[in-house]
């Protein structure tokens, strides 16, 4: 028995019982492409964090490129941050920020962590006082 266009009656829900299958590898690919633009951001981030110790460092202000670096990035990635170096050594001031990649899936962490590095050169002030050049 027929019913409609020529379909069996027994076919009826069958388009929603394969999409229900291909669910699944949807929802995966999405989550792959959310994870795949958070990895991108932090990366990012790391880069900002790094010019902006630099950047600190390199200058004639208060405060230390750690703060500096953190307080240059979103909040939710500055808590597991880690910046290092800053200072100004020499002629310029290197700074290179590690951020971990935060994960989609609940319980993962396997994702490590982007790591960006940063030089400026330092104030001309701060180079007199260390006896550089002028």
């Amino acid at each position: 028995m027929t019913r409609g266009r020529g379909r069996p009656a027994r076919d009826r829900g069958s388009a929603s019982i394969e999409f229900l299958g291909f669910l699944p590898i949807l929802i995966l690919v999405a989550l792959a492409a959310v994870q795949l633009g958070i990895a991108a951001y932090a990366v990012q981030q790391a880069g900002t964090a790094a010019r902006a110790a630099a950047r600190t460092g390199s200058l004639d202000e208060p405060g230390t490129p750690d703060t500096a670096g953190k307080a240059a990035i979103s909040g939710w990635l500055a808590d597991e941050t880690n910046i290092i170096g800053g200072d100004c050594g020499g002629d310029e001031a290197q700074a290179t920020a590690t951020v971990k990649i935060p994960s989609v899936i609940p319980g993962f962490d396997g994702f490590g962590s982007a790591k960006r590095s940063a030089t400026m050169p330092c104030d001309d002030g701060q180079l007199q006082a260390a006896g550089g050049r002028s």
